[in-house]
């Protein structure tokens, strides 16, 4: 069995959304799954994933004007290794199989760790970390370059773990030769991906919307896995990307934001707690008056009303069981990449208008006071 796909996370997106496109793609893909986290709850999902019968995702929601519900069968995952107990496996697939590296690790997948300066493999390193020494292992047996996809979340999250990895690479010692095959000769693809996948299926897959994009910065040496009507080879992330962040994912922390000022209790989901008029009501002011005209400023304002009405339709999916306690996971670094970075687009952007509500979300209330005395001085 070889596998020309190495996937770090074994995420429910990750589920519904690469591994299913891989599956479908021409040509369909098989896939290493490889856990990063250690996460005993997750390593119980390895073997269903790698099940000879694949594993179920049901896609529910309003897709063009027409209800769709049906059931796709995942069939692309065919081996699971674990970083922690299986790193010679995940070394010698590295090597010897794959083509193509998939990574989503988190929101903090890619922030260093003490371990990451130790000399051998430890399994508490950082992924970038864990990518160097993979990266080493490939060149020192001459084997070809490899295609880097992460799917982390992060703006130009290629060259941003390219970064990383070569940080970890200098932190070692390596001799110039490594270094100029994972600056010169790997190629680092950034890429953005979109799809609410609400809820998981025991014991592997998901259930998620019809809605689904998986789109490739366009680069050199930079190829999609395969053909898949939800994989885009774009010239430009810049503009997709501030949509998603900084409508569709600003929405959402804004959310998690809404529900722990009340409180944060019961279990309530995205349609649900939208259906409330006065977090309707706020949500909509903050989109009206603090996010949709920076974006006018930013020349992207008739594409940003009608991702704004499309990402509201997707909330109120009746279909999607979208829980605010899942997506408040990591709702510090959220806030900040979604919201704080948002707040620095506008002012660097020369935008002038107070966006008290987001700078409040964000703890920056005093640089935003700050900014307004300047503004009216």
């Amino acid at each position: 069995m070889k596998t020309t796909v190495i996937q770090f996370g074994t995420s429910r997106f990750l589920q519904a959304h690469a591994d299913l496109f891989l599956s479908e793609g021409v040509p369909a893909r098989t896939i290493t799954v490889v856990q990063t986290s250690g996460d005993a709850d997750r390593s119980r999902r390895l073997a269903a994933l790698a099940a000879p019968e694949g594993y179920p995702v049901r896609i529910r929601g309003l897709q063009d004007g027409r209800t769709v519900d049906e059931t796709r069968t995942v069939t692309s995952v065919r081996r699971c290794l674990s970083a922690s107990t299986d790193w010679q496996q995940v070394m010698r697939v590295f090597v010897e199989e794959a083509e193509f590296v998939l990574s989503n690790t988190g929101d903090a997948g890619f922030q260093s760790r003490p371990e990451d300066g130790e000399s051998a493999y430890h399994p508490a390193m950082s992924f970038p970390a864990k990518l160097y020494h993979l990266l080493a292992a490939r060149h020192a047996v001459g084997a070809a370059p490899i295609v880097v996809m992460p799917m982390e979340l992060v703006a130009d999250n290629g060259a941003v773990l390219k970064g990383a990895v070569l940080a970890v690479a200098r932190r070692h010692g390596a001799d110039r030769a490594l270094v100029s095959y994972i600056e010169d000769r790997v190629v680092w693809a950034s890429s953005l991906v979109d799809r609410i996948v609400s809820e998981p299926i025991e014991p592997a897959g998901a259930v998620a919307e019809p809605y689904a994009l998986w789109a490739i910065e366009k680069g050199p040496g930079v190829v999609a896995p395969c053909a898949h009507p939800a994989i885009l080879l774009v010239d430009d992330l810049k503009e997709i990307e501030r949509l998603k962040l900084h409508i569709l994912n600003l929405g959402h922390t804004v959310l998690v934001d809404l529900w722990r000022r009340q409180g944060g209790g019961g279990d309530p989901v995205v349609r649900d707690f939208i259906a409330r008029a006065e977090v309707m009501a706020a949500l909509e002011a903050i989109y009206r008056d603090e996010v949709l005209p920076v974006f006018a400023h930013l020349g992207q304002g008739e594409a940003a009303e009608r991702y704004r009405a499309v990402t509201l339709e997707r909330f109120a999916n009746p279909c999607l069981d979208h829980r605010l306690a899942d997506i408040a996971q990591n709702h510090a670094q959220k806030v900040e990449r979604r919201i704080g970075a948002f707040l620095d687009l506008a002012r660097n952007a020369g935008y002038g208008r107070p966006q008290p509500r987001l700078a409040a979300i964000a703890g920056r209330d005093d640089q935003y006071q700050v900014h307004a005395a300047q503004r009216q001085t």
